[in-house]
């Protein structure tokens, strides 16, 4: 095989090759851990039956609802990422708490729809503190990310 050599007397420049690996941008990894962890959690809490989803896509193949958790939501965190980097530190926390104050509230609209249906013991205090945990972990892997890329 041939390989052409750079000319020491060339006044070319050489073209270095830049190989562009998406874990380097840190809000796409963040994004890719967020859907990761969301279609495990999903499918753990499904897989105990402490919440099922009885209108989903693909019902005979998934038993989560791949729709929200493929597509939903990366678009979502995406955009809480973004927000993120518009506030400071107050706002930060205060985004990260509104957020997970308003989950229950689509969790209960999610019920009235037949989207979700959760046990009887199940109570929405969960879905806050899981969705403040999740959203924390989430933005500091991606500050974490940021500050390992530059």
């Amino acid at each position: 095989m041939n390989t052409v050599k750079h000319w020491k007397d060339s006044n070319s420049q050489r073209s270095l090759k830049k190989r562009y690996r998406f874990w380097i941008n840190p809000s796409l990894t963040a994004v890719f851990l967020a859907t990761l962890l969301a279609t495990y959690l999903d499918l753990f809490f499904v897989g105990k039956d402490i919440y099922r989803f009885p209108m989903r896509p693909m019902k005979d193949t998934f038993s989560i609802n791949i729709a929200f958790t493929l597509g939903g939501l990366p678009v979502l965190v995406f955009i809480f990422l973004e927000a993120m980097n518009q506030v400071n530190r107050q706002g930060k926390v205060g985004l990260i708490l509104f957020i997970s104050l308003l989950m229950p509230i689509f969790e209960k609209f999610a019920e009235v729809m037949g989207w979700f249906e959760h046990t009887a013991n199940w109570k929405h205090l969960y879905t806050f503190i899981g969705y403040l945990l999740f959203l924390t972990l989430i933005y500091l892997f991606y500050t974490w990310m940021k500050k390992r890329k530059g």
